[in-house]
């Protein structure tokens, strides 16, 4: 009797694998014993720490996550890894994803977050034309898509943009429409509201704000610069949001989704949150810098996932006040680290934002 033959395994090929999202992507792929490819920028500093923990040496046979370098904004490089990997699945999460660096960097912002959709789409499409396999496509969405129209924000709801990045992201869910439309790609638009955790850059107004408290608890910091606190945005928890993207792909047809916790805070009531958490009043550290005030601001972001909780059968599990505390405890571990080497002389205290 012939031994069975093992499955061959799944292959996803992520942009923007060592963000935020691109690395909950990865640990969850991986755990679904996907083989992982992700597409990564070169830069003369290592910019994969988000992907360490996962990292094995590729000359390992173990090995099932593999880094290529590319960019969003290079259709040649696009087109050659999909061709050369033959992924099932592809996941469109890298970005210029910075609303307010978006105003500064608007010509940059498109070319990446909206082209460089098309580009990968494109390059999608036309593997699949040549080789007859089927590839599933998921492109990032964000609820700054619907800008200036009130909440809640739910599939059908217009998009109104307030941002270049905004406008890039329109530009980007359309493409991934046209394409599902005109070529029958299976393609899906995932528009996911503001997900936090503590990968999360430290220039987010979240993060920003638990670096802050970690740095102000231990004596590295006395203030906090932020800008418009009224703005309110509806908080999940990255990790959970993940499992959503690939939920999408898992279904029989394409479609689009929103993903949502469906409660909205002000920027005020996180900083309440966050700064009550560890025996601190927020307005004794923070002030209001104008330099962060946006050309045009996106007052209140709340999303309806009903679509994702019947069809998809998605639920977010982390809630705003365990996402708080989740990432108020692991900056405050952080700054402990940092105190002790500002203390021995290793770094400055300053060096720090």
């Amino acid at each position: 009797m012939a031994p069975e033959v093992a499955a061959p395994l799944k292959k996803a090929l992520i942009t923007g694998i060592t963000g935020q999202d691109g690395s909950y992507l990865t640990e969850f792929l991986l755990k679904k014993g996907y083989e992982v490819h992700g597409i990564i920028r070169r830069s003369s500093n290592f910019n994969t720490q988000r992907l360490e923990h996962v990292y094995i040496d590729p000359h390992q046979s173990s090995a099932r996550m593999k880094l290529h370098y590319g960019d969003l904004s290079d259709a040649s490089a696009l087109r050659k890894w999909v061709d050369s990997i033959c992924p099932d699945e592809v996941y469109n999460l890298g970005a210029q994803s910075h609303v307010g660096v978006s105003f500064e960097n608007p010509d940059y912002t498109g070319d990446v977050v909206g082209t460089g959709a098309l580009r990968l789409l494109e390059a999608v499409r036309i593997h699949i034309e040549s080789t007859g396999r089927q590839v599933k496509y998921y492109q990032a969405g964000s609820s700054e898509m619907y800008g200036a129209t009130p909440p809640p924000q739910d599939e059908t709801t217009v998009f109104h943009p307030r941002s270049p990045y905004a406008v890039a992201k329109v530009a980007a869910h359309f493409y991934t429409v046209n394409y599902r439309e005109a070529y029958g790609v299976f393609a899906c638009n995932g528009i996911l509201f503001n997900h936090e955790s503590p990968r999360r850059g430290e220039n987010f107004v979240t993060r920003k704000i638990t670096r802050a408290i970690g740095r102000i608890k231990v004596g590295l910091q006395k203030k906090l610069y932020l800008g418009n606190l009224k703005a309110s945005r509806d908080w999940g928890f990255a990790g959970d949001y993940v499992e959503g993207m690939w939920l999408m792909l898992q279904q029989e047809k394409p479609d689009d989704y929103v993903l949502a916790t469906e409660d909205s805070h002000t920027v005020e009531e996180f900083l309440e949150e966050s700064f009550g958490y560890v025996g601190l009043n927020w307005r004794d550290h923070v002030e209001i810098d104008p330099r962060y005030f946006r050309p045009s601001e996106v007052d209140n972001l709340r999303g309806s996932a009903k679509k994702a909780k019947e069809m998809l059968k998605w639920e977010p599990k982390v809630q705003f006040k365990q996402l708080v505390a989740m990432m108020v405890d692991a900056d405050l571990e952080k700054a402990k680290r940092e105190k002790v080497l500002v203390d021995a002389g290793f770094i400055d205290s300053h060096q720090q934002p």
